[in-house]
């Protein structure tokens, strides 16, 4: 293995700085403990894969539930045809909010550019990371406000953008910064922005098709022979729209999961996002943010509106208490 760095460091030494600095703590470890190289690949590439695999097998199941959901909402009002505009609606909606969903958000709390001599620990640290995980750089953006937080976004490793608040860049420390902005680029190698798209742009339209079935009661579609009985009308309504909600916030709570694993690991220090997340999560609910639309809570680290969810089911974001569990364990 010295044999190897020496050669590394002849003929490719900006590569194996890269290496060394990203990695340097696990190869240390191994190493200390009596590994071989291919225990060392394991340690850096195989645990992750399979929390990746487990997570994407448990997504798709649930992006599949929800589109069935979609289509039944569309047969139950529609019969075939109602199916066919459903699915249409589904594929209109998910090009739109493909490309222009970021642009949305980022106007929606008035972030602006981050220069870098402005916030030139904010791009040294995403820099760093970003090598580290093998992506582009991504735009960087500024939300004035107090309130700590941070959000990703984009519908690509190629477009993404990282947003933070002014709060949480004088709130946290250094490692606790890099925890967090290693949680966001996280959702950007996952692609958890385009999931978490597809998921509320199909829960939406489940809910448009739920309020013409309101419009229907109310004027009388369920005494239509050809269309909905009044108890299918009632599931369109009030279940069908329900169902929707709760399959779409599984989906955000898993990709939180797996984001804090993933930066975790990024960054080497479970113990720095689980700090940060603590005292975000402390700020956020004495000093909540005051715009925005909490349709959009989803998006940050921590939910950034103050109300908190009376059933675990309609969380945006898993038990804080039990993600910090989790990367603690992790050590």
């Amino acid at each position: 293995m010295l044999q190897f760095l020496r050669v590394a460091e002849a003929f490719f030494p900006s590569l194996l700085r890269r290496v060394l600095h990203c990695h340097a703590p696990q190869i240390h470890k191994a190493y200390k403990h009596g590994m071989t190289n291919n225990d060392i690949y394991l340690i850096l590439h195989g645990g992750e894969r399979m929390a990746k695999l487990d997570s994407q097998l448990k997504t798709a199941a649930l992006l599949g539930l929800l589109s069935a959901l979609f289509l039944l909402a569309g047969y139950l009002l529609g019969g075939s045809t109602g199916m066919s505009i459903a699915l249409g609606m589904a594929v209109l909606f998910n090009f739109a909010t493909y490309y222009w969903s970021d642009s949305f958000v980022l106007w929606m709390y008035r972030a602006k550019p981050a220069a870098e001599k402005d916030y030139p620990q904010f791009h040294r640290l995403v820099r760093e990371l970003a090598g580290c995980a093998h992506l582009p750089m991504p735009r960087l953006y500024i939300i004035e406000s107090q309130t700590p937080n941070a959000f990703a976004t984009g519908r690509s490793p190629q477009h993404a953008a990282v947003a933070v608040t002014t709060g949480i860049l004088s709130l946290l420390s250094e490692k606790q910064l890099r925890g967090v902005l290693a949680h966001e680029l996280s959702h950007v190698k996952n692609h958890d922005m385009l999931i978490a798209t597809m998921a509320a742009t199909i829960a939406a339209a489940i809910s448009y098709l739920a309020s013409m079935a309101r419009w229907g009661m109310i004027f009388g579609g369920g005494n239509n022979r050809d269309g909905p009985n009044i108890l299918e009308y009632l599931v369109l309504a009030i279940v069908t729209p329900l169902i929707a909600m709760v399959i779409q916030l599984a989906i955000s709570r898993q990709r939180e999961f797996l984001a804090d694993a993933s930066g975790a690991k990024l960054s080497h220090d479970p113990e720095g996002l689980a700090s940060a997340l603590e005292a975000l999560g402390e700020a956020n609910k004495k000093r909540p943010l005051r715009h925005g639309s909490t349709a959009t809570a989803s998006l940050f680290i921590v939910n950034p509106f103050s109300g908190q969810a009376f059933i675990s089911l309609f969380s945006t974001h898993p038990p804080l208490q039990e993600r910090v569990k989790r990367l603690r364990a992790m050590r």
